[in-house]
């Protein structure tokens, strides 16, 4: 994977006293002590990432973790006090932090944009002319800009509303304006700064799937702040969480919650769903930990109600569900089952945790088997399986 940003190393920190700061933070000095000493906030300590192209990476954590600090390193609107923040322009790649004014400039024009919390959008400006304010700023040509600002707005489905103002719309259609103001610099990577969190619940969510769906499409490397855990779960590849200034964790949305590095993470996660990040594959037993009996059956679960006759390719030539021929059915179908004694579900590694749940439900218990993309069995989900993810045990 190619790696689009590059945190290395990087210290933040605000005010004179610079030198001492950075020596307090080699002495791994906390925030309250550097600002007791030295008169300086912390911003970041030791802040290491690796954001690759194409991705959503999330920063996580309380209000004053750093995660804005660190965000605002990328296009250096935040002065970095000692590291690198590598980003990737073209075929080369650029240290923000030493790189002179032109490279600087030309990085914030065309390779990095950004949507805040407020959405900044210009009252005396229409829509169209509000999203075309980079485009005009970066000296693009009226009919290029025409274009570009009308696919955006076309993208955000705010195509009929180019010639209102910003007073004219909703809090979220303002903020798909600046969705649509960053994408339509084609900036190759978006930073956003807690852009829903002034928002209603209803109209977040609304705009969480939009973003992804646009994701699908645009394929942009994101890195977006916010303080939602259940917001970064849904949209993230990968979260980052941070504490005073520093990185306490990183990670894919199921090891985060399935891993906890510590007790802080271990309370930030508290009260999530694991339904909602939690897949098959995560909670799976592998065939080769399950019990095999003799020609070739094996047991799906500890209560023995469900084996399979496995062939030499993997694949399943025989099933039984309380001894007798068990029913095929896919989880896809599960919505439209009803409950069946002789039913077993097959899944994919992919599947939801919540439509295994639902298919343990429509088959009486039954576990649920899982099958790789050649059709081969690979595992089985179990009633204490589910348990012990919804848990955490």
């Amino acid at each position: 994977m190619t790696v689009a940003v590059d945190f290395k190393n990087v210290d933040i920190v605000f005010g004179a006293d610079q030198a001492g700061s950075l020596a307090m933070i080699d002495k791994g000095a906390t925030r309250a002590e550097i600002l007791e000493k030295t008169g300086n906030v912390l911003g970041c300590a030791g802040a290491s990432l690796t954001v690759h192209e194409g991705e959503i990476s999330v920063l996580m954590g309380l209000s004053g973790s750093g995660k804005s600090t660190l965000l605002r390193a990328v296009n250096r609107l935040n002065v970095v006090s000692r590291g690198q923040v590598l980003v990737k322009d073209g075929d080369k790649i650029v240290d923000v932090v030493t790189c002179d004014e032109p490279t600087l400039r030309r990085l914030r024009q065309k390779q990095v944009a950004m949507v805040f919390q407020q959405f900044g959008l210009l009252p005396w400006r229409t829509v169209e002319e509000n999203v075309g304010l980079g485009l005009e700023l970066a000296g693009v040509p009226d009919a290029e800009r025409r274009e570009r600002v009308h696919k955006q707005l076309k993208l955000v489905n705010l195509d009929q509303w180019s010639k209102k103002y910003a007073h004219e719309l909703s809090g979220g259609m303002q903020q798909r304006v600046g969705l649509a103001r960053a994408f339509a610099t084609e900036a190759p990577i978006l930073l956003m700064d807690e852009p829903f969190s002034a928002l209603d619940p209803l109209i977040r969510t609304k705009l969480q799937d939009e973003l992804l769906q646009l994701q699908a499409e645009l394929k942009r490397t994101i890195i977006f702040v916010s303080h939602d855990l259940e917001e970064a779960l849904k949209i993230g590849s990968h979260i980052t969480i941070m504490e005073g200034g520093r990185i306490v964790q990183t990670g894919a949305p199921e090891d985060i919650v399935l891993r906890p590095a510590n007790d802080y993470v271990r309370d930030f996660i508290a009260n999530v769903n694991p339904l909602s990040v939690l897949t098959a594959w995560n909670v799976m037993r592998d065939s080769r930990d399950l019990e095999h009996g003799d020609n070739g059956w094996v047991w799906l679960d500890r209560r023995k109600t469900t084996r399979f006759k496995i062939d030499e390719h993997g694949l399943v030539a025989a099933a039984e569900r309380d001894g007798k021929p068990a029913v095929w059915v896919s989880c896809a179908d599960v919505e439209a089952r009803s409950e069946e004694a002789s039913q077993v579900f097959w899944a994919n590694p992919g599947t939801s945790l919540k439509t295994v749940m639902l298919a343990m439900h429509r088959s009486q218990t039954a576990p649920v088997a899982l099958f790789d993309d050649q059709s081969r069995f690979v595992g089985a989900i179990g009633i204490r399986d589910v348990l012990s993810a919804v848990l955490r045990r």
